[in-house]
C-alpha cells in the first residue's frame, strides 16, 4: 500500500462547496473574493456554477453591447444553523427641507462587495441594495422574523432594477454557509436614493 498521502489543497473551486475536507465557510469567502476580483480588475477565470457565471458574464463580451456597462454582481448570503437569507439592516441621514436632515433605516438580503480587509480573506466591507419595483420606487417592506425573502420582491409588483444606498456593513463571510448569485447588473447610483428620499415619502411598505 502506497504511504502517498492525498493531497487536500485544491481550491474550492476545484473541489467544489460539500467536499468533506473543506469547510463550507470558505468557499462563501472564495466566492465573494472571486466576485470582487471580477468587479474590479475584469480578470479572466473559467466558473460553472451559477455564481460563476455571473462572474463570467461581468467579465465576458455580453457585457460590452450597448448601454452603460454591468459593475455589479448582487448576492443573497444564508447563515448557519437555520440557513435562512441574512437579512442586512442599516441606516442613513437624509436631507430635510433646506437646512435640516432625518435618519432612516433600511433591510435588505441583497448585497454587493465593496472591498476586503486589508489582507483577509474573509472580512468583507457589503453594501446593501434595495429591491426597485415597477410601480412604487425602492421597495422597503415590513417585516418580521417570520417572513421569507420573498417578502422583498411582491408579487404583484415586480422588481425591476436595485438601487445601491451607501450604506455598508463589514461582515465576517466565514460565518455563513452558502451564497446565491443573481446576474450581473449596473445599480441605481446612491446619489439618487438620497436625493429622491425625504421624511414624508420615507416609510415601510405593508
Amino acid at each position: 500500500m502506497s504511504n502517498k498521502k492525498r493531497n487536500y489543497n485544491k481550491s474550492c473551486h476545484d473541489k467544489g462547496c460539500h467536499d468533506k475536507d473543506r469547510h463550507d465557510k470558505e468557499c462563501v469567502c472564495d466566492v465573494v473574493k472571486r466576485i470582487a476580483t471580477a468587479q474590479d480588475e475584469q480578470e479572466d477565470n473559467y466558473c460553472s456554477t451559477s455564481c460563476n457565471q455571473s462572474i463570467q458574464q461581468l467579465k465576458g463580451v455580453g457585457n460590452a453591447f450597448g448601454g452603460p456597462r454591468n459593475n455589479t454582481i448582487p448576492f443573497i448570503l444564508y447563515c448557519h444553523g437555520s440557513c435562512d437569507p441574512f437579512i442586512g439592516s442599516g441606516v442613513f441621514q437624509a436631507p430635510k427641507g433646506k437646512k435640516g436632515s432625518f435618519f432612516g433605516s433600511v433591510e435588505t438580503p441583497i448585497f454587493r462587495v465593496k472591498k476586503f480587509a486589508g489582507d483577509s480573506d474573509c472580512c468583507a466591507r457589503l453594501e446593501l441594495l434595495l429591491p426597485v419595483t415597477k410601480k412604487c420606487g425602492v421597495y422597503m417592506p415590513k417585516i418580521n422574523k417570520t417572513d421569507t425573502i420573498s417578502a422583498f420582491f411582491p408579487e404583484d409588483d415586480p422588481v425591476c432594477d436595485f438601487q445601491a444606498t451607501g450604506i455598508c456593513l463589514t461582515a465576517d463571510l466565514s460565518d455563513f454557509i452558502g451564497i446565491t448569485c443573481l446576474n450581473p447588473i449596473r445599480p441605481l447610483p446612491s446619489e439618487d436614493f438620497y436625493y429622491d428620499m425625504d421624511d414624508d415619502d420615507y416609510h415601510h411598505h405593508d
